[in-house]
């Protein structure tokens, strides 16, 4: 079996690293536990994160024990990493009911039988924390001077970096102790924004426990446009099958970048990388086979080889044969009674989700970015009479990727 190091390098999970022969070493030696942390800022995690949860899953194909860390305490706080301003203070209550949902969505990818992987949330220990023996045995390790070198707090010092966030350092390097202590924890992974905060956990468990700790960083991620990972027109790309539908999810990778193929095939499938090159090294009209291979292996993975071959049959219907698809489109069912004149098409798309107002919707039409049943829309006041619709409903696109049902019941 490859050492998960030549795994992570060769598929692209590979920016800095501490000791990088010592880790090798401890990585041909026997089990690993390494873990990486989310933090519960929503009820779902998005395409963002998936280069995380990729990691865990690849570590565990390569024998060693990945913990998944949901930051129920550090999320009260606030990561300031890559951030301009204080983020939102959630509830206890929102953070617990996100933090249940994250952890329904990575038992996709991770197998939690027999403790082969651990689900943890910070907390447990966070939580409970005695202020002045936290400060006492942690704080006591931390030096101000260095900790404002870090790229995280460096870029906040202009517009002000609050004291809160100035613990999150603390918290994380704590995280990794506390993890160190209860499961022999020797790996911190996480984006290369995360490095400052992965060498204080590594330098504190050496200076407490004298014993070796790791760190590994990834490149983040942006689409060869310079988009970051998951984001689009539309907003985040959800592994919820509720705010982003399997078809929407599958469409997403459908239409990657040409030059992002290979990159993604790497990243976020299991596919052996013989195979990644050869479908990546696919140009002009081919390369449109592997982008369907692409999207229906990360929608597998997300929701299920059913969901991923419902997308996949709807998606050939739709742009194959012309046809409305099937369930895996969303739909909106509309009572023709609440109607009796016809519904105004703005209307219509505020109900769909598919504008947040008709300020949008109108926007949409002047752009040229709207079709109804496969004909581009150009007047803001047309009505839509349902009886022009009895059975199979209508079929509404926005833009290249977006598609949504409507039936009038």
């Amino acid at each position: 079996m490859a050492n998960a190091l030549d795994v992570f390098q060769e598929r692209g999970f590979f920016k800095q690293v501490t000791h990088e022969e010592e880790l090798r070493q401890a990585l041909d030696r026997g089990p690993v536990t390494a873990y990486v942390g989310f933090d519960p800022t929503a009820d779902s995690l998005h395409v963002g994160h998936l280069m995380g949860i990729m990691a865990l899953a690849h570590l565990q194909r390569a024998g060693h024990r990945p913990i998944a860390l949901v930051g129920g305490g550090t999320v009260m706080i606030g990561d300031p990493s890559g951030r301009t301003e204080l983020r939102q203070m959630l509830s206890v209550d929102v953070i617990n009911a996100n933090a249940v949902k994250i952890k329904k969505q990575l038992g996709q990818y991770l197998d939690f039988e027999s403790d082969r992987a651990l689900l943890v949330n910070n907390a447990d220990w966070i939580l409970p924390l005695n202020y002045i023996a936290f400060l006492r045995e942690i704080g006591s390790q931390f030096s101000v001077n260095r900790m404002l070198t870090a790229e995280c707090f460096r870029t906040r010092l202009e517009r002000g970096l609050s004291f809160i966030e100035f613990n999150y350092m603390l918290l994380q390097a704590y995280d990794f102790l506390i993890l160190h202590r209860k499961y022999g924890c020797t790996l911190q992974m996480g984006g290369d924004d995360q490095w400052s905060n992965i060498l204080a956990g590594a330098d504190l468990i050496r200076r407490l426990e004298k014993k070796e700790a790791y760190g590994l960083t990834w490149p983040l991620l942006t689409t060869a446009s310079g988009k970051k990972m998951g984001k689009t027109e539309a907003g985040a790309v959800w592994l919820d099958p509720e705010k982003t539908k399997p078809f929407e999810f599958y469409q997403y990778w459908r239409n990657t970048h040409d030059d992002d193929v290979q990159r993604f095939l790497a990243c976020f499938t299991f596919l052996p990388m013989d195979e990644v090159r050869r479908l990546g090294a696919l140009r002009d009209r081919e390369i449109n086979e592997a982008k369907k291979i692409l999207a229906f292996e990360v929608t597998k993975l997300a929701h299920g080889e059913e969901e991923a071959r419902k997308a996949e049959e709807t998606a050939a219907r739709l742009f194959g044969e012309g046809a409305q698809g099937s369930e895996a489109v969303p739909v909106t069912r509309v009572a023709t009674a609440q109607y009796p004149a016809g519904i105004p098409l703005l209307d219509l798309l505020v109900l769909t989700g598919l504008v947040p107002s008709k300020k949008e919707g109108r926007r949409l039409i002047d752009q040229r970015g709207l079709y109804l049943e496969q004909k581009p829309v150009t007047e803001f006041g047309l009505v839509i009479d349902p009886r022009d619709y009895p059975k199979e409903g209508l079929l509404l696109q926005k833009g290249k990727k977006i598609f949504h049902k409507v039936e009038f019941i």
